[in-house]
């Protein structure tokens, strides 16, 4: 079974104790993940949400003042092949020149050959549609997912956007931070399975 490194996980998150999985949590910095094996990669984002913004003028914290940890994920997807995930519509895609993907299926980009979607984790058993963002890179194309958009019983905030990027409010129950955060098994499974594939053989 090919190793999958792990980065930017929860210390007791759903990729903790996997076989042929290397996590990197907190403690060990995956800022300074070196190879050699493919990722997934979950950068925080908290500092590229929609909110962000609002923090900025109230806290002073700033816009994409994450600590270089996106752009740290970004080369080691690059580098090493994988899949990373973020929010849709995070501002860390404009920040680092990456397309928006459109609905239902993968886009690969003409410059680089690297490849982006949207999908929504509502499909792999999220309790709210939760739409996701993934950028992968790899000698073969991605997998197809699951590109239908159930929607979720309840929402992981007061707002939510459209297909089209557009807001809407949420008359829907919040969940609690925590699962809203938490990546469902069946979704963390698929980027597991993206990341292995990503390479032909493994980076000397």
């Amino acid at each position: 079974m090919r190793t999958v490194a792990a980065l930017f996980v929860a210390k007791r998150g759903p990729y903790i104790g996997l076989e042929g999985v290397d996590p990197w949590d907190i403690d060990r910095d995956a800022r300074t993940y070196a190879g050699p094996h493919p990722i997934v990669a979950h950068p925080p984002c908290s500092r590229w949400c929609r909110l962000a913004g609002l923090v900025e003028h109230r806290w002073g914290h700033a816009v994409g003042d994450d600590g270089g940890c996106f752009e740290a994920a970004l080369l080691a997807v690059r580098t090493w092949g994988g899949v990373l995930e973020h929010p849709a519509w995070t501002l860390a895609w404009p920040a680092f020149d990456l397309p928006a993907p459109a609905l239902g299926g993968w886009q690969q980009s003409l410059l680089d050959g690297s490849w982006v979607c949207e999908v929504a984790q509502s499909a792999y058993g999220h309790r709210a549609t939760k739409a996701t963002w993934l950028y992968y890179v790899g000698d073969r194309p991605p997998p197809a997912l699951d590109w239908s958009r159930p929607k979720g019983a309840m929402a992981v905030g007061y707002a939510s956007r459209r297909g089209d990027g557009s807001w809407f409010r949420c008359n829907q129950k919040r969940m609690p931070k925590r699962e809203a955060s938490r990546t469902p098994l069946p979704f963390r499974d698929l980027l597991i399975r993206i990341a292995r594939g990503a390479r032909a053989q493994e980076a000397a």
